[in-house]
């Protein structure tokens, strides 16, 4: 049964959690900043709690609400987003420490997905984005390319739609 964006956001609003589609796999989505919301697709998706959930934030805007980061990083946020990549920044202590398994790292998506795009608009706060599986079982699609921008250099820690190259020669700010 598919979910219209207005009931997904009614239900995320209340502290549920919802499958949703992306540009990429299909999610789980929480309200971020609620710890319990965030304990429940723990528990869904049978994680470790050591391990960390990503984020989907509307825009850059929303994303300078959670995460710590600069003029240069929001340029190639500005580059690669919205697309098929997860991207590591510090968080802020807005997040939940549940969220990021204890690390003061998150990862950010701003997919470019017009169901994602419109239940985004429809809320005022990041929701978590975890492929819609238990996990260490296999998933259906490819999983989004994830870029460390903490570091004095780029790093990608997992390949995926969008190539290192492709990337690197994005990252050239």
């Amino acid at each position: 049964m598919k979910i219209s964006v207005k009931k997904a956001a009614e239900i995320i609003k209340k502290g549920g959690v919802v499958a949703y589609p992306t540009d990429t796999v299909d999610g789980l989505g929480a309200d971020a900043l609620d710890e319990k919301a965030v304990k429940k697709v723990f528990e869904i998706k049978k994680r470790d709690f050591k391990k960390p959930i990503s984020i989907i934030v509307r825009d850059i805007e929303m994303a300078k609400k959670v995460a710590n980061f600069g003029k240069e990083i929001e340029k190639i946020l500005e580059k690669i987003l919205p697309g098929p990549i997860t991207v590591i920044l510090y968080k802020k202590k807005i997040l939940p420490d549940i969220l990021t398994g204890g690390s003061k790292k998150i990862g950010i998506r701003i997919p470019d997905c017009e169901f994602t795009k419109a239940l985004m608009e429809k809320l005022d706060f990041p929701i978590t984005t975890t492929s819609a599986n238990v996990s260490g079982k296999p998933i259906k699609g490819q999983a989004s390319t994830v870029i460390d921008l903490t570091g004095a250099k780029p790093k990608i820690l997992r390949a995926g739609p969008v190539t290192k190259k492709e990337l690197f020669k994005i990252c050239q700010v």
